[in-house]
């Protein structure tokens, strides 16, 4: 089951977070937004298929996000949980804690924005670079 959402950069993309990344419908991000990664997302929790959002509540589930810029592209892999909600209407965030709100994509992250390609988020601080994420789950 994959997802796909298609996102932009932003001159203010730090990308220093320790342990988590977030991608947002919003159009504009403050310098103290240090998890985003990209914005003006075409889907936010809530936007994902009823089937993914089942899929990601199992306890087995293997979440894999792959995100795409420039040429260059980053793979990061963590957990579903039955706690999962999946409701926030604008961000999607992965976290390498096993933190959740309505905001969680995934727990237990093998990344955080701060660990991804220095290449990769320069390429993300351009306002007009197109951004692709795929996100896939399956059992284990």
């Amino acid at each position: 089951m994959a997802e796909q959402i298609t996102a932009f950069g932003h001159r203010n993309i730090r990308s220093t977070h320790k342990t988590t990344f977030e991608f947002t419908k919003n159009r504009d991000l403050t310098p103290r937004g240090n998890c985003i990664i990209a914005v003006a997302s075409d889907k936010g929790s809530s936007d994902l298929s009823t089937r993914f959002k089942k899929q990601a509540q199992n306890p087995g589930a293997e979440i894999t996000v792959t995100i795409t810029a420039g040429g260059i592209t980053e793979i990061i892999k963590g957990r579903g949980h039955p706690n999962l909600t999946f409701t926030h209407p604008t961000d999607i965030v992965a976290r390498t804690s096993e933190y959740i709100c309505s905001r969680t994509l995934m727990i237990k992250a093998d990344k955080s924005s701060k660990q991804l390609d220095k290449a990769l988020i320069e390429k993300m601080k351009n306002p007009g670079q197109k951004i692709e994420i795929q996100i896939t789950v399956k059992q284990t």
